[in-house]
């Protein structure tokens, strides 16, 4: 040991040298991440191939041919076709024991379904195995909801928040954030929600190779689709939430392990107030029929829009009618002034659903679920340009269930039409095929 670090370490008790060089070494894996990341660059890998054709002069004859074949390849690495280069060997950090302890990562879409379905998660963890220690990190910004039940969050502001971010600044910024989190916490099991993985996130999780690594997704891993080659090896099991519809198209081929768990739903049955207790809050008349409407972030200040015809239709309909609008914690604030509607803005509003005779709902995953396992007459908007999700068919299983009628093409008439209709269905409260199934698959997969 030199003179010099003799005197520090002196100076210094064992637990604080212990934690210096701890922080030093660190600070050091950060650095050599940085200068991968530079190296990783398109525009460091752009420069080291011309400076190679500069070092060998007979290169600069088939430049004309290689650039762009360089710029090719560098291209299929943004949109996912190509994998980027491996972080060294070297980089990983020593594994370690893992404590009990999960840490859930929810990606940010247009709604809350990713966000939902890692709630209802972490809440069955809480149920099943309440030692386990849950930790959220999350771009999502509604933070109080997992505070309000005690589960610690991190928070990550996503890349368009942030004035001229890049994508591979925003990912070295995610990277750094999990890598600490991961660090600290040890936890036995890592799950992400989301569509695509970031880049940043997957070079966190392949540092910690006893950690078990879940990849949360609705749907499959179509042929043709944008998620990255490699991304999908990085994770032990793929979970995909059952949906009322079977996707035809022809999946990726991957050895990833599948596991298939029924519909994903945040609000159990027993967790819902009484009609009375729902209606109370929501400040409607007992006798009152009830609709509740939840179109997502539609204007209804613009006449044309379909939330405002629609809002439009239900009150010609019915004097006794009442309408309760789902607003979105995501959204603008919604004002409408009529004594007989209602703006709901509470999370998860599926508490409220007991209180409910009607609904009018778009055609996603999670609302058509919700409607589905409470029972609840539906009129369903499916959005018919969605490239990922064929919310059509899903909501046809309604109708073909006796619950539901789906309107493709809305405009006042045909919207007139179908809550003249709905109102007259005859609804099965027993009907197996709507039956939630819950959500105890969580402990058998924690005990694998």
């Amino acid at each position: 040991m030199g003179g010099t670090e003799r005197e520090f370490s002196s100076s210094l008790s064992e637990e604080e040298y212990t934690t210096s060089l701890h922080l030093a070494a660190k600070q050091t894996e950060r650095l050599n991440r940085e200068i991968l990341r530079l190296k990783n660059s398109v525009t460091y890998r752009l420069g080291e191939h011309l400076t190679a054709s500069i070092r060998k002069p007979w290169k600069l004859l088939f430049l004309p041919l290689t650039f762009p074949y360089h710029c090719f390849l560098l291209g299929l690495e943004k949109i996912g076709r190509r994998a980027p280069p491996s972080p060294h060997a070297s980089s990983q950090s020593t594994d370690e024991d893992r404590n009990n302890c999960v840490v859930l990562f929810p990606t940010n879409g247009v709604g809350f379904g990713h966000f939902t379905r890692m709630y209802a998660v972490a809440k069955a963890i809480r149920k099943h195995e309440p030692d386990t220690e849950v930790i959220f990190f999350t771009p999502m910004p509604t933070l109080h909801v997992p505070y309000s039940e005690d589960f610690p969050t991190y928070h990550i502001a996503g890349r368009y928040k942030f004035k001229e971010m890049s994508s591979s600044q925003w990912n070295g910024l995610i990277e750094e954030q999990l890598l600490m989190i991961l660090d600290i916490h040890k936890p036995k099991l890592f799950m992400f929600d989301g569509a695509y993985p970031y880049r940043g996130m997957l070079n966190a999780i392949r540092r910690n190779p006893s950690m078990r690594k879940a990849w949360m997704r609705r749907g499959m891993f179509k042929k043709g689709s944008k998620i990255p080659l490699d991304s999908i090896q990085y994770f032990d099991t793929v979970i995909h939430p059952g949906d009322a519809v079977t996707a035809q198209e022809q999946e990726l081929d991957h050895s990833v392990e599948v596991v298939q768990v029924p519909p994903i739903l945040l609000v159990k049955e027993d967790e819902m107030l009484s009609k009375e207790e729902a209606r109370n809050r929501l400040g409607v008349p007992h006798a009152a029929e009830v609709w509740y409407v939840q179109l997502g972030a539609g204007q209804i200040n613009d006449i044309e829009s379909e939330i405002r015809i629609t809002i439009e239709a239900l009150l010609e309909n019915n004097s006794n009618s009442m309408i309760v609008i789902g607003e979105s914690l995501l959204g603008q604030r919604i004002t409408y002034s009529n004594e007989r509607v209602r703006i709901l803005r509470d999370y998860p509003n599926g508490i409220y659903f007991k209180g409910f005779d009607y609904s009018i709902q778009a055609g996603g995953y999670n609302s058509f679920h919700e409607m589905r396992s409470s029972r609840i007459p539906t009129i369903f908007y499916p959005n018919m340009n969605t490239g990922m999700d064929d919310q059509l068919a899903r909501c046809k299983v309604a109708e073909k269930e006796g619950w539901g009628i789906v309107v493709e093409k809305r405009d006042a008439k045909s919207i007139h039409q179908a809550i003249q209709k709905i109102t007259s269905l005859e609804v099965s409260e027993t009907n197996p095929s709507t039956k939630w199934l819950g959500m105890s698959w969580v402990a058998d997969y924690l005990s694998k």
